[in-house]
Parts: structure tokens; C-alpha cells; sequence
């Protein structure tokens, strides 16, 4: 059997480490495909090595561009290499750019498309990865559901073949990793105290890309600093360029808002563990706050993970400056008080599930 995985995300890199480890371990041929999506270092290259994740074996080298040009150029490139290697399946994972060119081009090939992360919905279709997501699903021909809620997203929408409840990669990956990590000594490097500081990730385009959106989140942040709350923010390549752009940057930045190129893996790990508050659009971030319960802020006006908004979790505050300041101050001082001993992602065995449920279908290949 041989499986052609399609990666080129931070995201990706994490939710395909576990599940190419047991593809690997069993003797299944797989093909890694890395488009290059994420080219700097620290959002690439660092993350095989941390997870162990083999050298691809295609480098496409597509980097940044419209997302027009982007997905295009991966279109193109994906698809010689899907005839030259004629796989019996293709995994996708998540819902970026490499999603969609992954599973279309495999599908244009009628190659057996599995999207990991299946039926997340934000509903709202000015977000490129609302669009990346619907339209792989409705592509795909084995859907891993990481959630109820995204079981019935997809049930809504006519989805019910090859659709499977699974639970989430990301916790797989996420409780694995933070057995090995030191917390003290990534505190001890970035010079932050336990439980007393506020960790960032803004990334999302709808954030970086528009003026007032990020200006109100950077003026947030100045202000809980000026009050005294120490921040660290691991700064996005996109977000700093945008910065730069609306030279945020040129202005004085307060001694308690600590600024950092991106952090690794492992290092992320133990800054989520660590921080009284989390805040980020990040889909990953806000489940990984739960899975270590640090309540989380989120600067958007949906999320796809609204399972975290009902546990009472994480917090859905958009990008207005007053309400991310009153939010963050609210939860640095009392914290919360939620029960999640249910975990709405699963036991952390969802890699397991669905290279179990791919070894099945080799039967019928």
C-alpha cells in the first residue's frame, strides 16, 4: 500500500508527525510531499526535527504568493508528482492552501482523497480556509471528524459516506510531546514566570491583513503591558511584515510586552502549559489551551472549535481593544472555573483510528 501525504503548514507538519510515525512503523510506503508553503525556518525545517518527522521526500519550494498564485503553482507541481508516484491514497490535513491544490489535484487523478480535520465550519466564507475546508470535504473521500460538532457540520451538508468520528491528531501529538518537554528551562530562556505571564500568536489574514483589526490587538497588548502584565508574543513572519507595514513597530513598546521570532514546537508546548491566559487566532493554540487549561482569548468573531467557546474555555471577544482588555485582565486575575474532564477531542488515540481505518481499506484498493 502506498500512502502519499501532502504537507506545507506548520499545522500540517504536527498533525501528519504521528500518524506517518505508525504508517511508517507498520511497513506502509509513504510518500512525503512538503510544498513549501511555510518556508522559514522556524515555522519548517525546526518542526522535523523536533517531531521526527522523515525528510520529505518532494520539496516543492512554493512560498509565499496570492492565493490565486499559490494554490496554482501547487496544483501543478502536486500533480507530476502524483503521476509519477501513483499512490493508492493521499492524506491532506487541515484546511490551507496545500489542502485544497492536495486533495483537487488528487481527485482531478481519481486518487482516494482522506482530509484529516474533517467538517470544522467557521461559517464564514470571507476566511480563504472556510473555503479550503468546504471544498475539500465535499471532495474527499475519507473524512476524519475530530469532533461531534464536525461529524454533524458534515451531515448538514449531505456528507455521510466515509465519515469517521475520530477525535483530534493534534491532542495525540500534544500530550506526547509535553511528557518530554522542559517547562523551566523554555521559562528560564525567555525570562517569564509560571502562571504570570500572557502568551500571543495573531497570524490569521483577517487579523494581519487588515489595518484596524490588527492595530486594535496591538493596542491591547501595549495597555495590559503598561498595567503591568508581562506578554510574550512569538511574532508570525505574515503578522511582523504587516507590522512593519503599519510601522507598529517604529512606536515605543513597553518593557512588559517581549516580543520573539517564532518559538518551536516543544517551545510552544511549554508556554501554553505555563501562561495564566492565552491569546491567538489560532485553531490549534485554542485546543491545545484546553488540553492544558489555560484559558484562551480569541480575536475573532467565530471559531471552528466551538466546542472551547462552550466549555467556557476560551472567549470570543473579536478585535475591539476595549473588550480584549477587559477579557484577558478578567481571566490574568480570577482564572476560571469549568470542569472539562470530558475532553471533546477524544483519549489522544485518534492517530491510531485512522491508521487503522486506512489499513482497512487496503482490502478494497
Amino acid at each position: 500500500m502506498k500512502i502519499l501525504s501532502i504537507v506545507g503548514a506548520r499545522p500540517q507538519f504536527i498533525k501528519a508527525a504521528l500518524i506517518s510515525k505508525k504508517l511508517r512503523e507498520i511497513g506502509v510506503n509513504e510518500i512525503l510531499v512538503h510544498t513549501g508553503q511555510h518556508y522559514d525556518f522556524n515555522m519548517s525545517d525546526v518542526f522535523f526535527k523536533e517531531l521526527n518527522l522523515p525528510k520529505p521526500d518532494y520539496y516543492l519550494g512554493i512560498g509565499s504568493g496570492t492565493h490565486g498564485e499559490q494554490t496554482g503553482k501547487m496544483l501543478m507541481e502536486i500533480e507530476k508528482v502524483l503521476l509519477k508516484e501513483n499512490p493508492d491514497i493521499v492524506l491532506v490535513y487541515g484546511d490551507t492552501n496545500t489542502t485544497l491544490a492536495g486533495a483537487l489535484a488528487s481527485a482531478k487523478l481519481h486518487i482516494p482523497v482522506a482530509h484529516i480535520e474533517a467538517g470544522l465550519r467557521s461559517f464564514n466564507k470571507q476566511m480563504p480556509e472556510e473555503i479550503n475546508r468546504i471544498l475539500t470535504d465535499h471532495i474527499s473521500d475519507f473524512l476524519f471528524c475530530p469532533s461531534k460538532v464536525a461529524l454533524e457540520n458534515l451531515k448538514k451538508e449531505g456528507i455521510t459516506k466515509g465519515v469517521y468520528l475520530v477525535g483530534d491528531v493534534m491532542l495525540d501529538i500534544a500530550l506526547e510531546v509535553s511528557k518530554m518537554v522542559d517547562t523551566n528551562e523554555v521559562l528560564n530562556r525567555y525570562n517569564l514566570p509560571y502562571k504570570g505571564f500572557v502568551l500571543v500568536t495573531i497570524h490569521r489574514a483577517e487579523n494581519t491583513d487588515n489595518k484596524e483589526n490588527l492595530i486594535s490587538i496591538w493596542s491591547a497588548l501595549k495597555k495590559l503591558a503598561l498595567e503591568g502584565i508581562k506578554i510574550f508574543f512569538p511574532v508570525h513572519p505574515r503578522t511582523y511584515k504587516a507590522m512593519q507595514k503599519y510601522q507598529l513597530l517604529e512606536e515605543t513598546i513597553p518593557t512588559n510586552l517581549i516580543l520573539s521570532k517564532p518559538v518551536s514546537y516543544k517551545e510552544m508546548i511549554a508556554l501554553e502549559k505555563a501562561a495564566k491566559v492565552i491569546v491567538t487566532d489560532s485553531g490549534g493554540v485554542q485546543k491545545e489551551s484546553v488540553y492544558f487549561q489555560t484559558p484562551c482569548v480569541i480575536p475573532r468573531n467565530e471559531t471552528e472549535w466551538v466546542e472551547l467557546v462552550e466549555l467556557g474555555y476560551a472567549f470570543l471577544v473579536g478585535t475591539n481593544e476595549a473588550l480584549i482588555i477587559q477579557k484577558v485582565e478578567e481571566l490574568f486575575n480570577k482564572g476560571v472555573n469549568v470542569d472539562i474532564s470530558k475532553n471533546p477531542y477524544g483519549n489522544g488515540k485518534a492517530s491510531d483510528r485512522i491508521v487503522e481505518i486506512l489499513l482497512a481499506e487496503k482490502i478494497t484498493l
